[in-house]
């Protein structure tokens, strides 16, 4: 039947070529690109989050008692949310260098390929 011409299709998709090298490497430049600032924001993030978290709970007593407590949570909840405001600016700051550092080698490789390689 036809089953077997499918399935002839399907192996000889797997070791087919699916992109060029030049795209690969454009994928790859565009990662360089942005990876340092993606797993900066998320890291940052993720710790300026606890901090917030955990002022929260020296507030309202789930760590600690006291008027001590309440106001140690006070002083770490506003850093906790003084980091979670100021990562999407340090993000875009991040964004904007490592497409300043690889744009000119990713605008030439992407114009190659546009161009016919």
């Amino acid at each position: 039947m036809n089953t077997d011409k499918i399935f002839a299709e399907q192996i000889a998709n797997e070791y087919s070529q699916k992109e060029t090298p030049k795209v690969k490497q454009l994928k790859k430049l565009d990662s360089k690109a942005k990876t340092p600032a993606n797993i900066f924001t998320y890291t940052f993030g993720i710790i300026s989050a606890l901090i917030l978290g955990t002022g929260l709970c020296l507030s309202m007593s789930v760590i600690g008692s006291g008027i001590g407590a309440f106001i140690a949570g006070i002083v770490v909840g506003i850093i906790g949310i003084v980091g979670c405001c100021v990562n999407y600016p340090i993000y875009k700051i991040l964004l904007e260098k490592g497409k300043n550092k690889y744009g000119s080698d990713i605008m030439r490789l992407a114009k190659e390929i546009s161009d016919g390689e």
